[in-house]
């Protein structure tokens, strides 16, 4: 796995964690931080996922749009665990 898809995947988290935040604002504890290591998490996840399921590294946008839908699924799981817990 080159370390260029995985430097990108973590940009992705970054952005998609800012944006995130910045669009469900509330109180959520660890706030920025916490988003944006969570969305990270989620896009390592989802280009990992895309790597395993054969989407060729460097080819179109493919691996980058699974990093973005991981992200993007682990905050929304993330959102609704703590609406649960409240």
């Amino acid at each position: 796995m080159p370390e260029r898809s995985m430097l990108e995947w973590v940009l992705i988290g970054i952005v998609v964690g800012v944006i995130a935040r910045l669009l469900m604002p509330g109180r959520d504890p660890g706030g920025f931080v916490v988003a944006i290591l969570i969305a990270i998490v989620g896009a390592l996840c989802g280009g990992m996922i895309a790597q395993i399921l054969g989407w060729p590294i460097g080819v179109g946008w493919g691996n980058d749009i699974a990093a973005g839908l991981g992200a993007i699924a682990l905050m929304l799981a993330y959102r609704w665990m703590l609406a649960r817990r409240a």
